[in-house]
């Protein structure tokens, strides 16, 4: 999550863009409860430099919470709480941002031996998919890692780290054979990309500790995955298929996308929201918006 969030400026120059809200949550809480809600209790976050409100987020506020209290306003109140209340959070600094391999090694001495999930803080999964409890279910199975992958237009693939796959007999479920990080137009195996969530089998730590910088001059996760899925003794590398609902809030238009479907299936914002977007979809006199002179 050491990223510069450039695509946000200037909003994000002092706010760490996994603050950014997401109707009124910022988008790592969404993170953090997917994990929580399939059984992750423990959760690292790996950081860097002006992400401190990240850890304030998750902290409790007293002040806030007393004055909430007096007031009477036990729903603010839980609401409030319920950020810190999710799981048991740690922190680690990434320093220099040397890609997501090398964020993801920052957790080896946190991990240790056990397998562990990695969530990007720029995907948001909808809660009604339970994504990360279908891939731990095929980890217990099979054993090794697990990646999510999600079809997309053969001309986007570039955009992605990009999976070689094979069937597993399971619908849904497809065995990894082979991984490209943005492959160059015309060449992806697939049109499979790889999405922000993995299930990892501890020897991606060994893996990352000897893979060089790749794409961009950084240590791609992308890259040790590979070598994972082309190593038989390393444990298999599945991917899980997913076809529910993704929104990805690290691209100006699909955030927004993201606010207004979120919003829409509010109960206690979506009426009333669903409402005025239809008028204001509807509306004749209307004109789109022009610059300033």
């Amino acid at each position: 999550m050491a990223g510069l969030g450039t695509r946000f400026l200037p909003a994000t120059k002092a706010t760490p863009k996994e603050m950014l809200p997401v109707v009124d949550k910022p988008a790592i809480q969404y993170v953090v409860e997917e994990a929580a809600a399939a059984g992750m209790s423990d959760v690292l976050m790996v950081t860097g430099r002006n992400k401190r409100p990240l850890e304030d987020h998750f902290d409790r506020n007293w002040e806030l919470e007393e004055a909430l209290t007096r007031k009477g306003d036990a729903d603010r109140l839980a609401r409030v709480n319920a950020a810190s209340e999710l799981a048991a959070i740690h922190y680690v600094r990434q320093g220099d941002p040397k890609g997501l391999g090398h964020a993801v090694l920052c957790a080896a001495p946190h991990v240790g031996d056990e397998p562990f999930a990695v969530l990007l803080g720029d995907d948001l999964i909808d809660p009604r998919d339970p994504l990360l409890t279908t891939m731990a279910d095929i980890q217990a199975q099979h054993g090794g890692s697990v990646v999510a992958l999600m079809e997309v237009d053969p001309s986007q693939i570039h955009l992605y780290g990009c999976a070689a796959v094979q069937p597993t007999g399971r619908p849904g479920t497809v065995r990894v054979t082979d991984l490209v990080e943005k492959p160059e137009p015309g060449t992806a195996p697939s049109n499979l990309a790889v999405i922000g969530r993995y299930l990892l089998d501890p020897e991606i730590f060994t893996v990352l500790r000897t893979t060089e910088p790749g794409r961009g001059g950084e240590i791609q996760l992308t890259d040790a995955l590979r070598h994972l899925a082309r190593t038989p003794e390393c444990g298999p590398v599945h991917g899980v298929v997913f076809t529910g609902r993704r929104y990805d809030t690290g691209d100006r238009a699909d955030y927004l996308r993201a606010t207004v479907r979120l919003a829409w299936e509010r109960d206690d914002l979506g009426p009333e929201f669903r409402s005025w977007l239809r008028e204001f979809i509807n509306d004749p006199a209307r004109q789109p918006l022009r610059p300033a002179a």
